[in-house]
């Protein structure tokens, strides 16, 4: 094997090499005769016009030119040229030789530099075919996640379901021994006998889907569904069959009920025969209670009325003497009874408004529990109300009916049928429509009958006989005191809670009362007259004088001949200082006949007459009685209405 040459001497030889190969090309040039058709400069044929071109260039050159300008020649200054370029080559050359280190370094560089780019382009290579495998296994990672995303997806779905099916239908120990063991009233019960309700509900659920998971727990939610059914009638009928214990207060177990009003809720949807048997002993038990009790409470209450009631001869026209006022004693206590006490004696309408407000009282607590225990509402509701109070209520028109139709007492029945207004107001703001009904019946027994007793008192002064009215009064008849009473009676109570049909009736009767009045106008005017005549009777024995100079002089005043008035001076007199020693004396028997207004009216004239200028100045009137004086005096021996 050769030794390797250094770097100049490679050199050296690659030089003598090219010189070599130069050689042989010339001589291989000569001898070889090449055929170049077109491509043959030496040929005739060669384009001299292409040679014109090169020449042309060649002499725009600027050395060509400068040499030109000179006259240098040509041929010799070319091969000047050529000389130059060869020791501009040989000195290229030893330049070369020269660094010839630093090209051999720069040259071992460029191949260290071109192994480093190769192993790099093999490595960017195998980096390319392992990102390409990168993406399709990217790819397949992708379609792997998706699938077991949607796989996860759907397990967790069949979990839920499976999940919330087992749960459901798992039969817990706790849940077997609370339902078989624990008392009904421990709130352990309640809470799993609501776990046992939705169990059993979901199991039907699932039997319409063919669960056959259903038929394992089946039987167990059935035996358990009994037992609790078992316990839950014991528990429900000992609180109503203690309602039926002497002096019970049945509010109290009603209020244990409807804290586990569930129980029933569970018979409802699970066993509705035994929630069936509940409900009719529930019912039956109350209805007998409320009527038992409410029929005591009348009894005892129809103990303490007024033995004494209104009678067909108590209306406005019929002469009593003994009796002038239709008016219950205690009327005007019925509307607000609050002051009962003791062994005393209370009208009719106090008992009712007792009797009624503790019906009003129980319907509402009674209508409010069975909507709340037993889940009923709107008729259902009123229906199993009526079940229960339907007896009680019958009882109660019952004995309504019977005080009503020997009633005459009108004021004590409007003022039910004010009580009755305002009850049935109470519960409708209440928001109870439990006896709605029986409000509605209850005035239809009151309204005509209170309706007839008005048509009666009409006609009883309609066919008063004026002749048989008794003697001759200035106080009011006992008869038109009976009708102001009675209207002023009617119009109080009504203010106190307006109705449209009392007002209707109201009317009714003033216009009756207008169309009597002008019946009896004539009579009236004649007894008014007669009425006068019969005072000035009375008054003449003690009081005659006087009443004549009033009217004498009275008269004289009218015709303006005061003059004629000077002469009486000792007339005056007289009568003056006779009546200051006399009145009190005549007054005495005037008492009872009721003419003393119309004395006062006669001695104020005769102040009058006085007051003249003709009589002014007399010493008589100094011993005048003061009128007001005199009034008070009279005030005390007026009549009593």
């Amino acid at each position: 094997m050769m030794a390797a040459l250094r770097p100049d001497e490679e050199l050296g030889l690659r030089v003598t090499e090219m010189e070599e190969e130069e050689g042989m090309g010339r001589g291989e040039e000569q001898s070889l005769q090449l055929n170049l058709g077109d491509l043959d400069l030496t040929s005739d044929e060669f384009i001299l016009d292409e040679v014109d071109i090169h020449i042309q260039a060649n002499l725009e050159d600027s050395l060509v030119q400068e040499a030109l300008k000179t006259g240098v020649d040509l041929r010799q200054y070319s091969k000047q040229v050529e000389l130059e370029l060869q020791h501009i080559e040989h000195a290229s050359i030893r330049d070369y030789i020269k660094e010839s280190k630093n090209i051999t370094s720069l040259h071992n560089q460029i191949t260290a530099c071109d192994a480093i780019l190769e192993r790099m382009e093999q490595m960017l290579s195998s980096f390319q075919c392992d990102l390409s495998s990168i993406s399709c296994e990217i790819q397949t990672l992708q379609e792997q996640s998706v699938a077991m995303n949607l796989r996860l997806k759907n397990r967790q779905a069949v979990r839920s379901q499976l999940s919330q099916l087992v749960d459901e239908l798992v039969v817990p120990a706790a849940m077997i021994s609370t339902i078989l063991e624990a008392p009904v009233t421990e709130q352990d019960f309640l809470e799993q006998l609501h776990e046992l309700n939705n169990k059993m509900n979901y199991v039907k659920e699932q039997a319409f889907r063919e669960t056959m998971a259903c038929t394992d727990v089946h039987n167990v939610l059935d035996r358990l569904k009994v037992k609790a059914v078992t316990k839950i009638r014991e528990f429900i009928l000992q609180k109503i069959y203690s309602f039926r214990k002497p002096m019970t207060n049945y509010q109290i177990p009603q209020n244990a009920l409807l804290k586990y009003r569930f129980f029933y809720q569970f018979l409802l949807g699970n066993e509705r025969s035994v929630a069936q048997e509940l409900r009719e002993q529930y019912v039956e038990t109350m209805s007998k209670i409320y009527l038992s009790y409410f029929k005591s409470y009348t009894s005892r209450l129809m103990k303490i009325q007024y033995e004494e009631v209104a009678e067909k001869d108590d209306l406005m026209g019929v002469e009593d003497t003994a009796k002038k006022d239709i008016l219950a004693p205690c009327a005007w206590k019925a509307a607000f009874p609050g002051t009962l006490r003791g062994r005393e004696r209370y009208p009719f309408e106090s008992l009712f408004r007792s009797q009624h407000y503790a019906l009003l009282d129980n319907s509402c607590r009674e209508y409010l529990f069975l909507c709340d225990f037993f889940l009923v509402t709107g008729p259902s509701a009123q229906e199993l109300f009526n079940t229960v109070m339907g007896k009680t209520l019958a009882m109660f028109l019952k004995h309504m009916d019977g005080y009503v139709c020997d009633c005459y007492d009108s004021i004590a029945i409007f003022l039910c049928i004010h009580i009755v207004l305002r009850f049935r107001a109470i519960m409708a703001k209440r928001n109870v429509p439990a006896i709605d009904k029986y409000w509605d019946t209850l005035l239809e027994i009151l309204w005509p009958r209170f309706e007839y007793i008005l048509e009666l008192n009409i006609q009883s002064i309609q066919n008063t006989d004026p002749q048989r009215l008794g003697f001759l009064d200035t106080r009011p008849h006992y008869i038109t005191r009976r009708y102001a009473e009675f209207s002023s009676a009617i119009v109080s109570i009504n203010q106190t809670f307006p109705n449209e049909r009392t007002h209707t009736l109201l009317g009714q009767l003033q216009e009756r009362a207008v169309e009597e009045s002008k019946e009896v106008e004539g009579f009236q005017q004649l007894l008014s007259a007669r009425s006068q005549e019969f005072i000035e009777e009375i008054l003449s024995p003690p009081f005659g004088g006087m009443i004549a100079f009033v009217k004498e002089s009275e008269s004289l005043i009218e015709k303006g001949q005061l003059d004629r008035l000077r002469g009486e001076e000792a007339r005056v007199t007289q009568l003056v200082r006779g009546f200051s020693t006399t009145w009190k004396a005549s007054v005495e028997s005037l008492s009872q006949d009721g003419a003393l207004t119309q004395l006062i009216q006669y001695y104020h004239r005769f102040h009058k007459v006085l007051a003249q200028p003709p009589l002014r100045a007399l010493p008589a009137r100094a011993e005048l009685i003061n009128i007001h004086h005199l009034m008070v005096e009279l005030k005390k021996h007026k009549p009593n209405f």
